[in-house]
């Protein structure tokens, strides 16, 4: 990880769970992360144990919160506006789009609203960030950069349970979305290296279930309590494992589940 001392990444959704245990592993690593989501007051909390710790250690790293709703492209456009404006910053080397979210509801059940929400957080804020990201990447000339997708177990098969169906099909569309980039950048005049990669995981124990079951916590504690789960961490080590290989090779994609998990 040594020749990323000193770059920037952009991590979205890094207020809480894999988002913020990527910024921090990022940060040790001494890159400079902007770290976005709604919740920027969690982000900034972050920033000052993790800014603490780099400077303790001498990496060099350092996480700025900034605020970004991801439903937003207005939102999203003015962040990467403002990272090109930042004279300490100026562009992006690796981007993690990491943002993502899901309701709890069967298809005849399901909402336009939900269903739009899901589409706009977990398929247009992804695309349009790593659009921007690459963009970025291009007009510097960066030859060796990163886009790192978080996506699901959920992108490769339906799961059995009902409430996350339409996840799943937003999921499936980050999978073709990874091959897509791939190709593009590929067929790009350029001849870059800037690879682009997938990180596919089963149950993570974060805020995301949870977040979708908000008034019904023996569901959460029992999804939780059935299996020892993934966390949030080894999703950062899988981050660090993709943007370790050398430039000339792509991990495409990490599937990973709890071991015990069925399916």
């Amino acid at each position: 990880m040594e020749r990323w001392a000193g770059r920037v990444a952009l991590v979205t959704g890094a207020s809480a769970g894999i988002g913020a245990a990527i910024s921090k592993t990022l940060v040790q690593c001494g890159m400079k992360v902007v770290g976005c989501a709604r919740r920027v007051e969690m982000i900034q909390a972050l920033a000052d144990e993790c800014n603490k710790e780099a400077g303790g250690s001498g990496s060099g790293g350092r996480l700025i919160a900034y605020k970004c709703d991801m439903e937003s492209e207005e939102e999203l456009n003015e962040m990467f506006q403002w990272i090109h404006d930042n004279k300490t910053l100026g562009k992006v080397d690796c981007c993690i789009a990491n943002a993502g979210m899901s309701t709890a509801s069967t298809l005849l059940d399901g909402t336009y609203r939900d269903w739009q929400k899901m589409m706009n957080i977990n398929v247009l804020g992804l695309n349009l960030c790593v659009q921007q990201g690459v963009k970025s990447m291009l007009a510097h000339g960066t030859d060796d950069g990163q886009v790192v997708l978080i996506n699901s177990m959920s992108g490769h098969r339906v799961p059995p349970s009902p409430d996350t169906r339409f996840y799943a099909a937003t999921k499936y569309a980050v999978t073709a979305l990874l091959e897509a980039w791939r190709q593009e950048l590929r067929a790009h005049p350029s001849k870059n290296n800037i690879r682009v990669s997938s990180i596919s995981p089963g149950f993570v124990e974060t805020e995301f279930v949870p977040a979708m079951y908000p008034d019904d916590p023996d569901k959460v504690s029992g999804i939780y309590n059935s299996m020892p789960c993934l966390q949030a961490s080894d999703i950062a080590d899988s981050v660090r494992y993709v943007m370790s290989a050398p430039a000339h090779v792509q991990v495409h994609d990490i599937l990973m589940r709890p071991t015990q998990q069925g399916s």
